[in-house]
């Protein structure tokens, strides 16, 4: 089958430079080579691939790749890895350009994405299922009231990706100065949310009207000062802390991980494949703190380790993405 995986790597594809571009890393991205890596397991697979990038050309690319047959029906399917080069909402556009157009692709639609990537209107919606999630406020000067909110709180950009722009405050007198940041750097709102002091976990789930709910990660973060997952700890291999799959969770904590990580992929309309980020504070009460509706598939990331920790070598992980996604489309699985 003609497999196009497309992703953003080149900002240069625009009409203008015009809006909030894409944030680039305190450092250059590791070179974990996951777009390569993808297309290898999709060639092992037997498909046709063509790697191209998620800009203005995208369609007309996409034409000559995949032509529709005479009954006008897909010819083929993209393996969406694109996260956007500017403006609002970016890991919408290309999901919205390929829906325009009548391309079937893997992952979530714009809906999707776009409740995932708005972290005030994901937590909004996944408290009104009774989900917990820590208590947040939204700021955009830094001199709103606190109301309840308990000291130190995380405050982070309230539609970034990658741990962009976090930052811990631990007293009331840094809290302006920290959303100032945001609202610079960022051109957005900042969400202002209690930290949660405890373990980390991460839960993958694959899948849409049946969900498989993959085993359980835990970032290992022992006796470091700094509890959080940030960019360099995320990206870093020598600040990343361990990662423990299985997680060591007991079974009936466990259940509720997995019951409140299906109900945040369903609140946040998610398909196919997501990861949903949770806390477990001293008392043992969980928190979700944010729905990833596409996580990073690198080999040495939380997602494919849950994956190969399931059985799946890396290929069927992403072999099995692109089925569910067939299958949500056209009733079956690839043959």
């Amino acid at each position: 089958m003609r497999i196009a995986v497309v992703y953003n790597s080149n900002f240069t594809g625009v009409i203008n430079r015009f809006g909030q571009p894409c944030p680039q890393p305190p450092q250059p991205w590791p070179s974990d080579r996951t777009v390569d890596s993808v297309v290898e397991a999709l060639q092992e697979c037997g498909h046709e691939t063509l790697l191209c990038e998620g800009d203005k050309k995208l369609l007309t690319t996409l034409e000559q790749f995949m032509p529709p047959d005479p009954l006008a029906r897909p010819s083929g399917i993209v393996f969406n890895l694109a996260e956007g080069i500017q403006g609002g909402s970016r890991f919408t556009h290309v999901p919205a350009m390929l829906e325009m157009a009548g391309v079937p692709y893997t992952g979530s639609n714009p809906l999707g994405h776009g409740l995932a990537d708005d972290k005030v209107i994901s937590k909004t919606l996944i408290r009104d299922r009774g989900v917990p999630t820590p208590n947040f406020r939204v700021m955009r000067r830094g001199t709103e009231g606190t109301d309840n909110l308990r000291f130190p709180v995380i405050v982070k950009p309230r539609r970034e990706d990658n741990s962009f722009g976090l930052q811990l405050v631990h007293e009331p007198a840094q809290l302006r100065q920290a959303v100032e940041v945001i609202v610079m750097q960022y051109s957005q709102d900042a969400l202002v949310e209690e930290y949660i002091e405890g373990r980390e976990i991460c839960v993958a789930l694959l899948g849409n009207e049946q969900l498989e709910v993959m085993p359980l990660v835990e970032h290992d973060f022992r006796d470091r000062e700094t509890r959080l997952m940030t960019w360099e700890a995320k990206y870093t291999a020598a600040a990343a802390p361990p990662k423990i799959c299985p997680a060591q969770v007991g079974a009936k904590l466990a259940a509720v991980l997995r019951d409140i990580s299906v109900a945040t992929f369903r609140a946040c309309e998610c398909r196919d494949y997501a990861r949903v980020d949770l806390r477990i504070d001293r008392s043992g009460q969980p928190f979700v703190l944010e729905v990833n509706s596409m996580p990073g598939l690198a080999k040495r990331n939380s997602y494919a380790l849950a994956a190969m920790t399931a059985g799946h070598t890396f290929s069927s992980l992403i072999s099995s993405i692109l089925n569910v996604a067939h299958t949500r489309y056209f009733g079956h699985g690839i043959p």
